[in-house]
């Protein structure tokens, strides 16, 4: 299942900003523009092989584009790289409602002389419903910002994410494409390499914080684990 959106990005850039030397925050899970994902081990690798076999992980690259420069670099921010859903906020398996993960995410990117970046993010969501999930209907929300690396955020634009899970699953994979996120230069000089584009799911700060502390459950947990803790990595 996959869907089409469009949205324009717009900011002033007054300044040629020079390129950083670090990451704006730690996001794993980013494959565009020089972003990765982030392994911490051969276990984590195998876990990984295994989820993307049981959920069908099948994800086209977008195609690349002639640059004038480097693309922007497209990553996940770590703390909303998930979505973790529970009722009466109550951290236990059996509590579990929804859950939402970005498993991958590509991008291209096109600009020649002084003109505006223009670029396109595909991303991979996996998500699931839990026992407590009481709806086959969720819409999860999510957004994207553009950055300058290091610095500040020039832009951000949510978007909504409905997924209707099918009668008997508790899994659904969507493909979202974004295109026309469009980044004014200052001049010639100011290549893509200046800028991030930041994806994740709009998150509570408690949602926030339990993906800070690697915490997560599977969706396919049953009702008698209600008192399984949460793992953490």
């Amino acid at each position: 299942m996959s869907r089409l959106k469009s949205a324009a990005f717009v900011a002033l850039l007054l300044l040629t900003v020079a390129p950083a030397h670090h990451a704006f925050a730690q996001m794993p899970g980013g494959q565009g523009g020089g972003g990765g994902p982030d392994t911490s081990g051969a276990d984590d690798e195998a876990k990984k092989r295994q989820r993307d076999e049981e959920w069908g992980n099948a994800q086209a690259p977008l195609p690349q584009l002639r640059n004038a420069g480097p693309c922007p670099y497209v990553k996940v921010l770590y703390d909303a790289g998930r979505y973790q859903e529970f009722k009466d906020k109550k951290e236990s398996a059996a509590a579990v409602a929804y859950t939402g993960e970005i498993q991958g995410v590509s991008s291209a990117c096109t600009y020649k002389g002084a003109d505006p970046i223009k670029v396109s993010v595909q991303m991979l969501f996996a998500l699931g419903r839990g026992s407590q999930g009481t709806s086959s209907s969720k819409t999860y929300r999510y957004w994207i910002a553009v950055t300058q690396r290091n610095l500040r955020v020039i832009t951000k634009e949510y978007f909504d994410l409905p997924v209707d899970f099918a009668a008997g699953q508790d899994r659904a994979m969507i493909t979202e494409t974004v295109q026309d996120i469009t980044i004014p230069r200052a001049d010639i000089k100011v290549s893509g390499s200046n800028f991030e584009v930041l994806v994740g799911f709009d998150v509570t700060p408690e949602m926030a914080a339990f993906n800070r502390d690697g915490k997560r459950f599977r969706v396919n947990v049953q009702a008698s684990a209600a008192s399984t803790a949460p793992t953490t990595p």
